[in-house]
């Protein structure tokens, strides 16, 4: 028998800052999460059992054991089939809520696909874990007037904003342009797992008050949290920065920027690199399985080199590198292996 919306929600409903009517807002809304890791799972389970319209998740990467530890959506089954983030996401959710209608999508979020993620969505929820993305949601939100709720979390602190186009300065004025680089990383310095979902709780909970209306309730700041030995502080946002080349003289730089062709994925002995036409799978295990060990779903190809490295490739035409951190070795065994 179907599960009623008055039977799924009525908790949710009792809460009189929501009751049926922001219910029904929630119920039209269309939300999209940039990142399907830690904060990401946190964030789309609570919009989904919240009840939103719409959920659109983008993540470029698949789930590996060291995930498990903190990304509440992945289990072992996962990692033993090398499912991409977003579609075992999708799997697990559709379980939760089959009422919301689910978009997984399985790419690297750049200049080039921004845009086309953001259209028809009403807000903006940031699971990602670099300066680069976070800056490139940032001039997409201002460029289009949709609020993004900011997230970040690392080793026992995290920090998190709504920033609404019109109203508040953008993440650009509070951390510039990222790059000074050398920022913690989950890679570098770790991070434990309760930080992780007491940030994407603050972050999903002014979702939902923006989403139902409620502007009053808003925080309004950016919220700082330790929770080890527990330190918090919540300062007020400022207002748009005139010089900003986002929020003040919108010129979105992130928006103009050419799609980085390779990058290091920091702490991972990684480097993605950019094809410039897509895969067909089947194909390219034809083709790699003489001179290496070749696992593939129907999401990824890996590929066990006989140098000691792996190559993983996806349908969008992006392959990892695994076991380097060096763009010069990376691109060579991609030349030597894909060409160019």
């Amino acid at each position: 028998m179907p599960i009623t919306p008055e039977q799924r929600y009525s908790r949710q409903m009792l809460f009189k800052p929501i009751g049926p009517e922001g219910q029904r807002k929630i119920s039209s809304s269309r939300v999209l999460v940039v990142g399907m890791g830690a904060l990401g799972t946190v964030l789309a389970s609570h919009m989904v059992r919240a009840g939103v319209g719409t959920l659109r998740m983008a993540d470029r990467d698949y789930v590996e054991p060291s995930n498990l530890q903190r990304q509440m959506l992945y289990d072992e089954e996962d990692v033993a089939q090398s499912l991409p983030k977003a579609v075992a996401a999708g799997r697990k959710l559709s379980r939760i809520n089959s009422e919301v209608v689910l978009e997984t999508i399985v790419s690297d979020v750049t200049p080039l696909n921004i845009e086309k993620l953001m259209d028809g969505i009403d807000l903006v929820l940031d699971g990602t874990d670099n300066f680069q993305t976070r800056l490139l949601l940032n001039d997409a939100c201002f460029k289009r007037g949709i609020p993004l709720v900011y997230g970040g979390a690392v080793s026992a602190q995290g920090m998190t904003a709504m920033l609404v186009p019109g109203e508040t300065c953008c993440l650009r004025c509070l951390i510039g342009s990222g790059d000074g680089g050398g920022g913690q990383t989950c890679d570098t310095v770790g991070v434990i797992a309760p930080i992780v979902d007491i940030i994407a709780s603050f972050q999903a909970i002014e979702a939902l008050k923006y989403m139902v209306g409620n502007t009053d309730a808003r925080r309004g700041g950016l919220l700082s949290l330790e929770v080890w030995h527990y330190h918090s502080m919540n300062l007020k946002l400022p207002g748009p920065k005139a010089g900003c080349p986002t929020c003040g003289t919108k010129e979105y730089p992130a928006l103009t920027a050419d799609a980085v062709e390779a990058s290091t994925l920091c702490g991972r002995e990684t480097v993605q690199i950019q094809g410039p036409r897509p895969f067909d799978l089947e194909q390219w295990e034809q083709r790699l399985s003489p001179s290496c060990t070749i696992t593939r779903n129907p999401f990824l190809l890996r590929a066990e080199l006989p140098e000691g490295e792996r190559l993983v490739l996806f349908p969008d035409g992006r392959v990892l590198v695994q076991g380097t951190e060096n763009p010069s070795r990376a691109r060579s065994l991609y030349d030597r292996y894909i060409g160019s």
